[in-house]
């Protein structure tokens, strides 16, 4: 029987189990989240009758191999209307590519994703349990010690999925002392990541816009990103709207230990400006989120997993790829699993 140790239950660590938990049906898999949630950044929060995705915003259609999977979990699927447009840092909104591809998420938000692939295995997830340690043993198997003391395992194969900068801090602190090791940290060390801040928006009106979202293309505004989560099937109820705005990173890292209600009411006069609606300045109820590491800029450098998986220890996320997209995330997930089945 093969044991598998779980560190995070982001998309890619749950589609990783999801291959495993079929391919081996005796292994047993045990996964350690910090959070109280599931699914990473494809995160989902609820107010009432309204659901928004304030992390990653959409599963995009560019993986035949993705798009196979989500469609074996079609309850709740539902595909994002409308186009991405585009702005500058005048301001001035115009149309995106003619080629847009189709954008899915789940009426109960992102998260259903995560969800859906840990529920179709007999995996156990233990929520609100943060990772400090990590130990080779002297029969060659690992083992987890969180931030109470507890110790979990002993593990035949160990799967990280945090950010690279928190994979990068367990695999520092390992006892684990081989050129593996060493090998591997320094090519996640080298991992980029740009830092995001997030404001949720509520209004009592619907927005009569002909598009989904704006992308800031030139870099060079203080907003990356506005997304109208009522574009959502099942989300905003009518006759209300909801925007996520997205800060760019050089804001997000200025202004990231401020003060929260400044920081949102920056972004919702950013947002009244770029959209051209003074009333979205004032919104009627806010939200927020700041994701210090959010978007790898840059992945793993070819052939330094290759040491550490001979090892059982696997890395996993949209970061190993270095591509910030949850399909990226999944994809990662589906080839990571496939082989460390091979291996077993």
């Amino acid at each position: 029987m093969t044991e598998l140790g779980v560190v995070g239950a982001g998309a890619a660590a749950a589609t990783a189990c999801y291959v495993v938990d079929g391919a081996l049906p005796d292994a047993s898999i045990t996964v350690l989240e910090k959070s109280g949630g599931l699914c990473g950044r494809a995160a989902t929060r609820r107010r009432g009758d309204v659901t928004y995705d304030y992390g990653a915003n959409y599963l995009k259609d560019d993986d035949e191999r993705v798009l196979d999977l989500i469609d074996r979990f079609d309850d709740g699927l539902v595909e994002v209307d409308g186009d991405i447009h585009v702005f500058d840092r005048t301001e001035t909104v115009s149309e995106g590519r003619d080629d847009q591809e189709r954008k899915f998420t789940y009426r109960t938000g992102l998260t259903r994703l995560a969800k859906h692939l840990f529920g179709a295995t007999d995996a156990t997830v233990n929520r609100r349990t943060r990772v400090e340690g990590v130990a080779r043993t002297a029969d060659d198997r690992w083992t987890l010690t969180d931030a109470d003391g507890e110790q979990w395992g002993p593990f035949d194969v160990l799967l990280l999925n945090p950010p690279a900068p928190q994979t990068a801090t367990l695999v520092a602190s390992a006892d684990w002392d081989t050129a593996a090791r060493d090998y591997l940290l320094d090519a996640v060390r080298d991992v980029d990541y740009r830092t995001v801040w997030t404001a949720v928006l509520g209004y009592p009106f619907e927005l009569d816009r002909p598009y989904y979202a704006l992308v800031n293309t030139d870099k060079e505004h203080a907003v990356g990103w506005i997304a109208r989560e009522e574009c959502k099937p099942g989300h905003v109820p009518d006759g209300e709207s909801v925007l996520v705005v997205q800060a760019n990173h050089e804001w997000s890292v200025e202004r990231y230990g401020e003060a929260a209600e400044e920081n949102v009411a920056d972004l919702a006069a950013h947002a009244a400006a770029i959209v051209g609606d003074d009333r979205l300045a004032d919104p009627a109820w806010t939200d927020h989120q700041g994701w210090r590491y959010a978007l790898p800029e840059t992945g793993l450098r070819k052939g330094v997993r290759d040491a550490a998986e001979d090892a059982g220890c696997y890395v996993v996320g949209d970061w190993v790829d270095g591509e910030a997209r949850l399909h990226a995330a999944v994809r990662n997930g589906l080839e990571t699993g496939q082989r460390l089945v091979a291996t077993r």
